[in-house]
């Protein structure tokens, strides 16, 4: 399944850190990080919890960049 969000980052290195983060979660198969649209795509591992999945998402987003967000 594959799932948009909008995220909110202040310059395209801290997406590609958001992008590097997100991919390394687990029950993520594949993450991409659009700077200039300002949007998180995410296609999640067969029978995953989506929600579950995306609030680890979201902490470890804000581990490599604290003031990031991604809106779930």
């Amino acid at each position: 399944m594959k799932k948009t969000y909008k995220i909110d980052v202040d310059c395209a290195n801290c997406a590609n850190k958001m992008e590097a983060a997100a991919k390394k979660t687990a029950g993520v198969k594949d993450c991409i990080v659009n700077f200039m649209t300002l949007k998180m795509g995410v296609e999640f591992e067969e029978g995953q919890d989506v929600k579950a999945v995306m609030k680890e998402v979201r902490k470890n987003c804000k581990k490599v960049e604290d003031d990031c967000e991604v809106f779930l």
